[in-house]
């Protein structure tokens, strides 16, 4: 088995592959809008466990999905690549850079996604926070969760039309499998990468929103040197696509010279 993906091949495919990994509610065709500045690379879009195209794939934790990662990258014959993640796909993506076999990776770019809790508390605390959501996307009214959860304070600067439109958008999901993802990639079920990311030998960035105040201070808290988009919130490369994008080709074009 496979997660879901589309490759489009680039007109300079002798580099290095793009792989995006989109977020939570998401799919492959979050990244469309930014990949259109890396015409000249290879670029993969992978559908995640309970998103997409890979709606019907379940997963047990970390373990087992990065292991599907890793057989998607393989189908694809992949194996010299840059993985850009956000959010959730950016807990995804820190994951497989600091476990498991990674050779291949190029260098890791994550948007808004969390490192990981380092004490049990944390953890006991998180572990009922999703365990709420799970249950909340299991039973009631799909519409009114979702509503509910850009309610959150990671959302708050989206306004009134902007959520709306995002629980239209989200409203193609299916909230079991939604539920079932959310629980086995819960905060409070990921390890601690922190320590493993600052050993990294490859290109590591952080990118987030200046307007999304959670994450902005939590990498800069835990010295990850984040790189801000202007003008935008939690999912900066939705806000603002071409800032976004922009800065990925600059970083990625930097990384490139250096080698």
């Amino acid at each position: 088995m496979i997660l879901h993906a589309v490759f489009r091949p680039g007109s300079q495919p002798r580099g290095p592959v793009i792989v995006w990994l989109h977020g939570f509610l998401g799919n492959h065709a979050e990244w469309l809008p930014v990949s259109d500045v890396f015409q000249a690379w290879s670029q993969l879009f992978i559908d995640l466990p309970g998103h997409g195209g890979s709606a019907d794939i379940s997963v047990e934790g970390f373990s087992s999905l990065d292991r599907l990662l890793r057989r998607t990258l393989d189908h694809y014959h992949i194996h010299d690549y840059w993985l850009i993640g956000y959010s959730l796909g950016g807990r995804v993506a820190m994951y497989h850079a600091t476990h498991g076999q990674a050779s291949g990776l190029r260098g890791l770019v994550v948007e808004g996604g969390h490192p990981g809790l380092k004490d049990d508390v944390c953890r006991q605390a998180r572990q009922q926070h999703d365990a709420t959501w799970v249950q909340r996307f299991r039973d009631d009214d799909f519409s009114l969760v979702l509503t509910d959860w850009y309610q959150q304070p990671v959302f708050s600067s989206l306004d009134r039309q902007q959520r709306h439109a995002l629980v239209a958008l989200r409203s193609q999901n299916s909230p079991a499998g939604l539920a079932s993802v959310l629980w086995a990639t819960s905060l409070s079920r990921q390890p601690d990468m922190l320590p493993a990311l600052k050993q990294l030998t490859i290109p590591f960035y952080y990118l987030c929103g200046e307007r999304d105040a959670k994450f902005s201070a939590l990498a800069t808290r835990h010295g990850l040197n984040p790189e801000f988009i202007p003008d935008a919130g939690h999912n900066a490369h939705r806000d603002s696509p071409a800032a976004f994008g922009n800065r990925l080709s600059i970083l990625l074009r930097y990384s490139d010279s250096k080698e």
